[in-house]
């Protein structure tokens, strides 16, 4: 039982990585990056506009 968890914890943050490591960020290039978290927890971009992403942020 516990080895089955550990293994599905491990593939979930192998995925996650995988993501992260394709650029599958918000802000990515042509915004310029993160430069803030809004108080509705959404991205603000270097370049003025707010991230589409369904990802939430923290101050």
């Amino acid at each position: 039982m516990f080895k089955n968890i550990f293994l599905i914890v491990c593939l979930s943050l192998s995925f996650v990585s995988v993501a992260e490591a394709r650029g599958n960020k918000p802000c990515s290039k042509s915004k310029g990056g993160v430069k803030a978290c809004t108080a509705e927890g959404k991205f603000l971009c270097n370049d003025g506009s707010v991230s589409a992403s369904k990802r939430k942020c923290t101050r």
